[in-house]
């Protein structure tokens, strides 16, 4: 089988499987073969060849960790080929007022939620609480608390938002101090948290590679503040996702050509009608 056809769930299984070789199984074959050997830490076999526990369980900590790792790129792969075909299709310049979120804020969170029941069906569930707003210091945001947006969304002149902007997100910045990217591990809400945060990377870097103008800028500010909505409940670190998230909404203003925002109560009947909408197709579809 050809390494490119290997679906992204049997890799996750070969890491979770690793692992439990590495903390389990090792173990377990090496107090047997102490039990039918007077050797110690060491075994020697007929052939005089060694077994070193050690090694071998390093061995396949380290395999585990390629598996969780190539699992975690194949999937963020196949969410920026998404994001590429939406960044791709329409002109940024003459976009058109926005009306509600866009179609494809749904395919990516549907892409999401086939991630979390992947991993939920293989990986073990996180020892720590999710949706943490931890920063570096130990302090906490509060969920409705947004500097980044409320400091902007006052300002009507173009030019002022942006600077007020960039000037939020740079404090903001210097004031968490926050580690986006943390170590991998192998649980739930490690896997989708660092798939998530590394779309939303990719995200920034295609809305870098654009030009809008204001309503193209609107348009990704109402899509991004549904995505906060949505994820909160999804992520293990939901302040990094939200810093990430307003980098987004910098990144798009910086490549605006008139910068000025949505106004906060347009933008939140537009989240509510799309939550309502959202709502009403799940029920929908439970009653089936």
């Amino acid at each position: 089988m050809q390494g490119e056809k290997i679906s992204a769930g049997i890799v996750l299984v070969l890491a979770q499987l690793t692992l439990y070789i590495e903390q389990t199984a090792i173990t377990r074959i090496t107090e047997e073969l102490a039990s039918l050997s007077a050797g110690g830490g060491v075994h020697v076999l007929q052939h005089g060849s060694e077994i070193v526990p050690a090694e071998i369980c390093r061995l396949f900590q380290s395999s585990g960790e390629r598996f969780l790792h190539l699992y975690i790129k194949m999937r963020t792969q196949k969410i920026s080929v998404l994001l590429k075909k939406r960044f791709a299709a329409p002109n940024w310049v003459k976009h058109k007022e926005p009306r509600e979120v866009h179609m494809f804020v749904d395919l990516l969170l549907q892409e999401i939620d086939e991630i979390r029941s992947e991993v939920k069906q293989i990986l073990p569930e996180g020892l720590t609480p999710n949706h943490r707003r931890n920063n570096s210091n130990g302090s906490t945001t509060s969920s409705c608390s947004n500097p980044l947006r409320d400091d902007i969304l006052s300002r009507s002149n173009a030019q002022k938002a942006r600077s007020q902007l960039l000037e939020s997100h740079l404090a903001k910045l210097f004031k968490q101090k926050m580690e986006i990217f943390t170590k991998v591990e192998h649980t739930q809400e490690s896997v989708v948290t660092t798939i998530v945060k590394l779309s939303l990377k990719s995200l920034q870097e295609f809305v870098r590679l654009q030009t809008f103008n204001r309503s193209g800028f609107q348009q990704i500010q109402l899509d991004i503040h549904f995505l906060k909505t949505t994820l909160k409940d999804i992520t293990e670190d939901e302040a990094a996702v939200d810093f990430l998230l307003d980098e987004v909404i910098v990144s798009s203003a910086e490549r605006c050509l008139d910068p000025n925002p949505l106004e906060p109560p347009v933008m939140d009947r537009l989240v509510q009608a799309k939550l309502a909408k959202t709502t009403g197709q799940n029920g929908d579809e439970k009653s089936k």
